[in-house]
């Protein structure tokens, strides 16, 4: 295994014609579907990266910014942007293009964290990233913080403990009505 890879040597991009059978009962294509892409684009990144089988751990956030239109081409491209000791987190941006028009959208951006396995299932060391330029350190420092945060919400409600003297008058001010047995 070699000790450490530029995150160039690990990326994916991958393209596709969105057919009508992607679609859901509003015409637009299907967020499962994409989510599907998404998950595999983010394995073959991982498993390139690490040279294992590689295991989604978690996705970060999926946020779906604009529409996907059958008849568009969509974009799928995939990096490294984090690694750990046996994880490397996979940055995922998705756009979609009207071909005839040539206009791109951007539809998402992802992370997903992965996990390399050996031969037996067990989680093994995967190589470091070699950082080359400001936009590999901005990427590699967004993720640091991101798991600061991560850690920080599970702490949080980790020790959350309602108490309904306190929370009833918060949860008045939701679209909730309250009706106690």
């Amino acid at each position: 295994m070699i000790d450490y890879k530029h995150a160039s040597d690990s990326e994916v991009t991958i393209s596709q014609l969105m057919l009508p059978s992607h679609s859901n009962f509003g015409g637009k294509i299907h967020g499962g579907f994409i989510l599907s892409l998404l998950d595999q684009i983010a394995f073959a990144c991982a498993s390139k990266h690490s040279e294992n089988y590689c295991v989604t751990a978690s996705v970060d956030r999926v946020d779906f910014l604009n529409p996907v239109e059958v008849g568009e081409l969509l974009t799928l491209k995939s990096s490294v942007n984090y690694v750990g000791k046996t994880s490397m987190v996979v940055g995922v941006r998705v756009e979609s293009e009207n071909i005839q028009t040539g206009i791109k959208k951007h539809c998402n951006s992802s992370y997903f964290t992965m996990v390399a396995k050996d031969g037996n299932g067990k989680s093994t060391k995967v190589p470091g990233l070699i950082l080359k330029n400001e936009n590999d350190i901005r990427r590699f420092l967004k993720n640091i913080k991101r798991q600061e945060l991560r850690n920080h919400h599970d702490e949080t409600f980790d020790d959350f403990e309602v108490n309904l003297k306190t929370h009833l008058d918060i949860l008045e001010k939701h679209n909730a009505k309250i009706k106690l047995d």
